[in-house]
Parts: structure tokens; sequence; C-alpha cells
């Protein structure tokens, strides 16, 4: 419909933008109908090919319809394409292209001839003027334009003289003023640059000239000529029709494709249509059928939902629905059943997971032959687990679980306990594993179950515990007789040195080795007591920032050998703490990290080594960062051990400062852990860092504050 409006009514020819998107949307419209046609077509052979029940009778009744459509359409589309090339041959005969030739001839001469008689005239006057000037003829400009209007024999409607401003100067014969069209200055100036100018005024039915005058300082002779307006209207249209008359018979052969596809169009909707009332026709017949083998489809392909439109009467097709919804009908509850059971046993292991994803004991499941097929997260991060150590061997993701697996499988024991220890990250971790079997109802052995956790930091308390009670008698048991021994040396050394002549060298030297013991007792035993009875803080609102500057500035003087450089932040860090305890537990972190780089340079240094230490602090919302960071020998492999008592790596050390600065620091509600320092600027080596975290509490001022703001 819409093609016939644009050809038919709308008269929008056959080269236009609003034909081609119409001729455009009719293809898409029969590539749409065909592509419909076609997937039922397609469906109709892929069932024929399966020899499903009514797919031959389907698939020939189509066929039939179609070739029924198919011979009628296709011989109109031939005959119509004919009768449109034998249409067109008559409109573009000679005969017709001659006589719009002549037509548009014909009106050019006629231009032609009033434009040239116009010009001819318009410069006779000018002369016959100028002649009469320049013989010095005594009469008006207006009796001259007069006389020379009469003269000429085709006669001038009107006969103007005007200056350079297109002002009349001087009128002829019929010439008024109402009636006179002013030119413009362009005009003007394109008439004096090309000696004449021919202007057309069809509306008013007249040529006018413009003619410069020789005889005369800006003087134009201005003239009409009455034509035929409608003869020249004619031949602008004569133009434009013979313009399109060669444009149409230069596009004869496009015009006539197109109007090929457009019969062609009509006759493949036809076809289209006749199939598609076949396919329709067909379903009527053998849709019961169909029916039933699509949902049968759909019930193989898991879609028990599905219920077929039961037909009237008692044959064997209606009977063949009705048995076929009860049918489904039943499988569908029993699917729900066990969906039912399938969703229980899914939360039912979700509600597993989760539980054994959060606690904090780590969980290891095996299979009987000992390969791992579970692990919580506890776990992970406790073993440092992988992925990919999915389905390993025990023994081989976690050796250290060797010895204990190998008593619970080759014993045939139910559990099996034991403290193991692991080393992961640098880090050893003392873990208290317990295995046990796993059964099924009739005692088959389904595989293992590992449970393990960290007691690390329990056997780190014992321990300090114990080292602590042990200082404590050591102290009272050692500190008592120091002084006697002390004394009774030197009443020793000042009663009998005088006495033995030669060897009071011998006896001072004996007594001075005494004394010299004496002191080094002391001083253990007075680092027992630090450790054994360290006191309550006394804690003071104090600046954080100061204390750190101090302790770094007390080492820089004790350490000129080594550059230390701190980064501390310019506002005051204000925190309730014991100053003293604090400066202890810095001074002796710095004086750590001195010593590192000491022992790195005996050990034997790298040629670049830039003895360094860096002190950063950082203050945050609740807390402040201390990192003490230096390039010297770095830490062991199990560096956790290092805050235990009595243990160090160097030969002159006690084993105590890390644990008192340990102890400081928890003491005050803080932590504090060691890690590797990084490389710093222009070096190669790295050593370690201690990283300190104190809480930080609001100063008087804030706390009054807060607490009227609260009332």
């Amino acid at each position: 419909m819409a093609t016939y409006l644009v050809l038919g009514p709308l008269a929008q020819g056959s080269n236009t933008l609003s034909l081609r998107l119409i001729l455009l949307t009719d293809l898409v419209y029969i590539l749409l109908v065909a592509a419909l046609v076609l997937s039922q077509v397609a469906r109709l052979i892929a069932a024929r090919r399966a020899k499903s029940a009514g797919s031959r009778l389907h698939l020939r009744l189509t066929g039939v319809f179609a070739l029924m459509a198919l011979i009628p359409t296709v011989t109109v589309a031939v005959f119509a394409g004919l009768t449109v090339n034998v249409g067109l041959e008559g409109w573009f005969s000679d005969r017709v292209r001659g006589v719009v030739g002549s037509s548009l001839a014909a009106a050019q001469a006629y231009e032609a001839e009033q434009r040239e008689d116009l010009i001819t005239d318009a410069r006779t006057l000018a002369r016959s003027i100028d002649n009469a000037r320049l013989q010095g003829i005594n009469r008006s400009d207006s009796a001259l334009l007069g006389e020379g209007q009469r003269q000429i024999q085709r006669g001038l409607r009107e006969a103007y003289l005007i200056d350079g401003t297109a002002q009349i100067r001087a009128r002829g014969d019929r010439s008024y003023l109402f009636d006179f069209e002013q030119p413009s200055a362009a005009q003007v100036e394109t008439a004096l640059a090309e000696g004449i100018l021919v202007i057309e005024d069809w509306p008013n039915n007249e040529f006018r000239a413009m003619v410069p005058m020789q005889s005369y300082v800006d003087r134009f002779l201005y003239v009409s000529r009455a034509v035929d307006g409608d003869i020249l209207s004619l031949l602008d249209e004569t133009t434009e029709t013979v313009r399109l008359y060669q444009q149409l018979e230069s596009e004869r052969g496009r015009l006539l494709f197109e109007f090929g596809l457009l019969y062609l169009g009509f006759a493949v909707i036809l076809i289209l249509a006749a199939v598609w009332l076949g396919l329709w026709f067909a379903e009527r017949l053998s849709g019961p059928v169909g029916r039933l083998t699509g949902a049968a489809q759909q019930v193989g392909a898991g879609n028990l939902n599905v219920q077929v439109r039961e037909e009237d009467g008692d044959d064997e097709i209606a009977m063949l629905s009705r048995y076929f919804n009860q049918m489904t009908k039943q499988l569908q509850g029993q699917r729900e059943t066990l969906l039912d059971n399938t969703r229980q046993i899914e939360r039912r292991r979700r509600l597993f997971d989760s539980v054994l994803s959060s606690v904090t004991s780590g969980v290891v499941g095996l299979d009987p032959e000992g390969r791992v097929t579970f692990v919580n997260r506890s776990a992970m991060r406790l073993l440092d687990w992988t992925e990919e150590k999915q389905s390993l061997a025990l023994e081989v993701v976690v050796p250290e679980f060797g010895p204990l697996f190998e008593t619970i499988s080759s014993r045939g024991s139910e559990v099996a306990q034991g403290e193991v220890k692991v080393s992961r990250q640098g880090a050893l971790e003392n873990l208290l594993v317990r295995m046990a079997t796993r059964r099924a109802d009739d005692g088959r052995l389904e595989g293992y179950v590992v449970a393990f956790d960290d007691v690390t930091d329990l056997v780190s308390a014992q321990r300090m515990a114990a080292w602590g009670d042990v200082a404590r008698r050591i102290a009272h048991e050692i500190k008592n007789p120091l002084t006697p021994i002390q004394l009774s040396a030197e009443r020793i050394k000042r009663k009998f040195a005088p006495k033995l002549g030669e060897d009071s060298e011998s006896l001072e030297q004996m007594t001075g080795v005494i004394i010299r013991q004496t002191g080094d007792l002391r001083r253990i035993v007075d680092e027992f007591s630090k450790f054994a009875r360290m006191p309550e803080p006394e804690t003071s609102h104090q600046d954080l920032t100061q204390l750190v500057r101090d302790a770094v500035f007390l080492q820089q003087a004790g350490q000129p050998a080594v550059k230390i450089s701190a980064d501390l932040p310019d506002d005051p860090v204000m925190t309730d703490i014991d100053s003293t305890m604090i400066s202890q537990a810095l001074t002796n972190l710095i004086k750590n990290a001195g010593e590192a780089i000491e022992t790195l340079q005996q050990k034997g240094a790298p040629d670049d080594l830039e003895p360094q230490i860096k002190i950063r602090m950082k203050a945050q919302d609740t807390a402040a960062s201390i990192t003490i960071a230096d390039n010297g020998i770095g830490l062991p492999e199990d560096r956790a051990a290092l805050f235990e008592p009595y243990v160090t790596t160097r030969s002159e050390g006690t084993g105590l400062g890390l644990p008192i600065v340990k102890k400081i620091i928890e003491e005050h509600g803080g932590t504090l852990s060691l890690d590797n320092a990084p490389v710093f600027e222009g070096q190669t080596h790295f050593g370690a860092m201690a990283v300190v975290t104190l809480p930080l509490t609001p100063s008087p001022q804030n706390k009054e504050t807060s607490g009227d703001r609260h009332e």
C-alpha cells in the first residue's frame, strides 16, 4: 500500500529517496516473511527426515499450495515486465524526443529574437542621441528620446536617461514615473563594465536594456520592450521538462529494473502467502500429531510442565492427548519431590561448608588413600595453602603431618594426636594436630579428618611464664650471696696483698676476677629481675613524637658510624604512656638495629653498604605506627623465636632485650612485630624492620569537651 501511494497519488516518481526507502522496507518485509516460511519449511523437512507422525502429509500439502501459487504468479510477472518495457518504448520514441526538442528550440528562439532586437534598438537610439549632442542640435533630452522612440520600427515601451545613482534625468513619450523600475547599483556597474545590460522581467512581461551614453557624463539610456511573459515562462518549464525527460531516458534501465523488482516482490509475497496458507491448512490436519510430537520433544529436553490441548471426541488421537497430559503430571510430581530432596541436601552441605569455613581451627579432609579432598579457610591460612595442592597426598602437601598420618593409617587406630612444628613464611608455628578416621554406617573406611590449632602463642606464653618463675628463683637465690662474695674478695685483697710480697700481684689478679664476675652476675640478676617483675606502667599524657625524637638524637650521638634518619610528624602526638618505659623500648630497638649492622660488617658486608637506620612515625585517628628499619644482618628463618627469653643471634647478648621491649609495648596495649625491611635507595641489601603500634588517647581538653557535649 505504501508503495502504491508513493508511485500513484503522492506522485513521488521513480527516482526519489522516499521510493527507495519504501522499496527497502518491502525487501526487509519480504525477507522477514521468507525467513518465517523457510523456518517452517525447514522444520517440516527435519520432521520428515525424522519420520515423525503427520510430517509426510504436512510437507505434501505445503508443496502443492506453493506450486499452485508459483505458476500463475511467475506468468503474470513476466507479462507485466514485457508490458512495462513496451510502454517505455513508446515514451522514449524518436517522435516524442523530437517534439520535446522542437518546443525547447522554439522557446529559446523567441527569447533570443526579443533579446537581440532590444539590444539593437537600444544601441541605435543611444547612437542617435549621441550624434545629435555632438552636432550641437539644440533640443531637450526628452525630445530626443521621444523622437528616437518614434523612429524605431519595433517600438519601445519606455525610454529614460538616468545617472549612475539610477535617478531619472529625462523621459521619452509614454515613459511614466510610476512604470519606472529602478535598476540596482550592481546592474548599473555591470552595464558600465560590459557596455550594455539586458534585464529580464517576466512578471511584468518586458525586457529592459541599459546602455552607457558616450556624449554625456554619468548618463545611461534605460529602455524597455513588452514581450509575451507566458512564452518566456514556458521556456523555463520546457527546459525543466527536457532535462527531466533526458534524465528519465538515461535512467530507463534502472526504472525498468525497479518496476521489475516491484512485480517480483508482489510475486514473492503471493508465493509466500500461498505457502503460509498451505502450512496453516496442513497444520489443521496434522496438528494433534504434531503437538504430541513437539510436547514429547520438550519432555525429552526436561520440560515436564508441558501440556497438549485435548481434542474433542473419543478417537485414538483425543485419548492419546489425555494420557499424555496425565503422564507429564505424574512425572512433574516425582521430579519436584527429587528436587526438594536435592535442595535439602544442598542446604545441609552449604551449612557444613559455612561452619567449617568459620571455625578458627584448621580442618583438612582426606580420602581413604590419604589424598586431600577438603581444606577450610583457617587451614589455608595456617599452612599457606594454594588451590593447586588439592587432590595431592598429605605427606606431599604437609610433610610435617606425615609421621602422625603414618601412625593412624598403619596401626589401625581411630585417633592420633601430637604437637607438630611447621615453618611457613619465615615463621615457626606450633600446631596441636588431631587425626581421626571417618567411617560409614557399615564401618567401611571413608577417609580421615585432620584438625589442628595454632598453639604458638600459648606455648610462648607458657615459656614466658616459666622463664619468669625461673628468673624470680634465680634472682632470689643468687643475688643474696653476691654482695658477701664481693666484700670477702675485697677484704682478702686488702689484708693479704701486703703480706705476700711478690705473689701479691697474683692475688690482686684473682680477686679482681672474682669482683668482675660478681658484677657480671649482678647485672644478669638485674636483667632477670626486670624480666620477672616488670613494673606496671605509670602513664601520663606525653608527646610521643618528642619521645621518638629524643631516642633518635641519643642514638645518633651513640652510633656516629651509622646514618640515622627520622621521618616524624610536625605536630605533637599526645597519648597516655609511661615515658620512661617507652623511651627504654625505642632505645633498645634502635640499638639492636645498629648492632645488626655491626654484625653484618663483622661477617662480611657488601662493598656498597652504607650503614643506615630509618625511623618513621605515622599517626592515625586511633593509633600511631613507628617503624625502625635497618640494612643490617636481617632476620633468621624462625623470627618468632626472637621474642622468647634468652634467644639471641649475638654471642654477647643476653636474649632479654626483645622480650622486655615486647612486654613493655603489650603493657601499653600495643603490638610489636618483625618483618623484612625495604631496600634503601642506592643499596642492594635489606635488613630487618621493627613495627611498633601504640594506641592513641585523646587529650584531657578533648575529653572535657566530649563530656560537655555529651551532657
